[in-house]
């Protein structure tokens, strides 16, 4: 099956094999052991396993191309402001202070703050694996079906189902009006002015907004007609059961955490790690 931007392929790869449930286990539990540190070498280690993880499940560079440029524009621009904003919050942390270069007035780039903010901007791009992962591995419906299926409300369930599922159409929506207002007229690249390309994504969202309110109220009809919320329980067409690899999966992610906090706590006594001591 050919491979979309932002949505669900059914490919044969371990990865795919899991469960939805397990697959929501482990993004939860390793997004919280990234969430709980600031040691970069735990860091990296996750990210690493995330990396491998997206080789197995056949994620191509294809499909995350424009999502990977907005995200590292994103990480740069905090990087710059973190360091405008609190330029000798790295000697703050870790105590010392080892001055690598001067720009002006206070803005001294100290080994302690390049380290801080190397270690941030890893902390943030180690999540995105994480998502991309979830995203185009997990079918919806099944994995409504497996959070039905340990006592959570078949509402909620269907409603992340949902989210999940026109994902996909909102980002090919906002590429369909992008291109026709592109047609007439509406200059985005390079060449116009920032302020012009603000105006221009604007006139992009406010169509993209009603179009999206238009499918919530089709949507939300059919449902009621159905009797949708009606009856205590439901059956799915796609549920799953879990298995050994599944187990073993979550085992793994909990490990991971574990070993975390274990690090954070009774190594570096500290939400931080110091290699400056």
């Amino acid at each position: 099956m050919k491979q979309k931007l932002f949505s669900y392929s059914q490919l044969d790869t371990f990865v795919h094999r899991l469960s939805g449930l397990t697959k929501l286990v482990c993004f939860i539990l390793l997004t919280t052991a990234v969430m709980c540190t600031y040691d970069i070498r735990v860091i990296i280690g996750i990210m690493v396993l995330s990396l491998v993880m997206m080789r197995i499940s056949k994620i191509r560079f294809s499909q995350i191309r424009v999502m990977l440029i907005y995200v590292l524009i994103f990480l740069v621009t905090n990087f710059i402001l973190t360091f405008l904003f609190a330029p000798q919050y790295g000697v703050e942390i870790y105590g010392t202070r080892h001055d690598l270069f001067t720009i002006a007035g206070r803005y001294t780039m100290t080994l302690e703050q390049l380290f801080y903010q190397i270690t941030k901007f890893s902390k943030y791009l180690s999540v995105i694996p994480l998502g991309m992962i979830f995203v185009f591995t997990t079918n919806p419906s099944e994995l409504a079906s497996s959070l039905n299926g340990i006592g959570i409300s078949y509402r909620v369930c269907t409603s992340l189902s949902l989210t999940l599922r026109y994902f996909p159409d909102i980002t090919k929506d906002y590429q369909t009006i992008s291109l026709a207002q592109q047609a007439r007229g509406l200059e985005m690249t390079s060449k116009a002015k920032f302020t012009q390309r603000i105006k221009s994504i604007a006139a992009i969202l406010i169509p993209l907004i009603f179009t999206t309110v238009d499918r919530i109220e089709l949507i939300s009809n059919a449902m009621d007609l159905r009797g949708f919320g009606k009856l205590k329980k439901r059956t799915w067409y796609a549920k799953r059961p879990l298995g050994k690899a599944d187990y073993l999966s979550m085992l793994v992610c909990l490990m991971v955490l574990g070993i975390t906090l274990y690090i954070r706590f009774f190594i570096n006594h500290s939400f931080f790690y110091n290699p400056f001591i």
